[in-house]
């Protein structure tokens, strides 16, 4: 009955025209809210409700979401899933106020609706309806807190959900560069379409670092941020380099003794020395001073 009454108006179309106006931006609605999508026309002269009719369809697919004919709401054709969802404003009709109100928005109504509306003469115009869900706060978790080492790769993940549309995503290091090119970036829909974002960077790991993830929903210019430090605290030393302070410290500690006994070894000679050299002195003296007494006594 619908598509029969759709194909008579649009062959009037080439007959003359209704003035039917929708907004030209499209109408962002928040997830779970209550969207109106205003249709308005105006007819020539004044006109009974019972020659009005109004069709509202998905322009795409052609899927009927709301009709009004004979003075009264046709349904019988509605898709299912507008099912107790929508109506119109009965006594605004009158006033060429055409608008739909469809309730508890999900992810699944987004998309082109087209308003048509006959008194006499025909019209229609399109509208773009957009949805919109705010992630939560992003979180940012290290991939181990433990056992980090300056110079290894570390990867950063950064947790946004509850969110629609696909969020954009900015990563910052604490100076401020951008370091958005070294990311992995996926998204999964739960049961109604919202997105779980899961961003990963991957860094070089350095003492007292700090980054920043930044999460952007684009229709509703909402902006979270979620920072993450990594202290000296955090990192171990790196092995290899352990063992060879370790090995460095054992060759000089062999050295300086090794040393230490050359020198006693050193001093003990030189005082052996010494002391032989004393006796001999000693020696030669006690000769000279026997034979001085032996040329006196002569």
């Amino acid at each position: 009955m619908l598509s029969l009454l759709l194909t008579a108006m649009m062959a009037l179309q080439t007959m003359a025209m209704l003035e039917v106006n929708v907004p030209e931006q499209p109408v962002v609605v928040l997830h779970g809210s209550d969207a109106v999508l205003n249709c308005s026309f105006s007819p020539a002269s004044a006109f009974n409700l019972s020659d009005l009719s109004i069709f509202w369809q998905l322009t795409d697919t052609k899927r009927s979401v709301h009709g009004y004919w004979g003075g009264r709401d046709q349904l019988v054709d509605q898709t299912e899933r507008f099912a107790n969802r929508t109506s119109l404003w009965p006594v605004q009709l009158g006033l060429g106020n055409a608008s739909l109100l469809l309730s508890s928005v999900v992810v699944a109504d987004e998309g082109s609706y087209t308003c048509f509306v006959r008194v006499r003469d025909y019209g229609s115009a399109a509208l773009l309806l957009l949805v919109a869900a705010p992630y939560s706060k992003p979180v940012v978790t290290l991939e181990s807190e433990t056992n980090l080492r300056p110079g290894d790769e570390l990867a950063l993940t950064c947790v946004a959900y509850g969110g629609y549309p696909e969020a954009g995503v900015m990563w910052q290091d604490g100076g401020g560069r951008n370091l958005t090119d070294n990311i992995t970036t996926s998204l999964v829909a739960n049961e109604e379409g919202l997105f779980t974002m899961t961003s990963v960077l991957t860094v070089v790991l350095e003492p007292n670092s700090t980054y920043s993830c930044g999460v952007i929903n684009p229709l509703l210019g909402e902006e979270g941020y979620a920072f993450v430090t990594i202290t000296g605290q955090n990192m171990a030393f790196p092995p290899v380099a352990l063992w060879v302070t370790i090995g460095l410290a054992v060759c000089l500690l062999v050295l300086l003794i090794a040393l230490a006994a050359v020198c006693s070894r050193k001093i003990k000679e030189s005082c052996e020395e010494a002391r032989r050299e004393a006796k001999e002195a000693k020696e030669l003296e006690e000769e000279e001073s026997k034979t001085a007494m032996t040329l006196l006594n002569s």
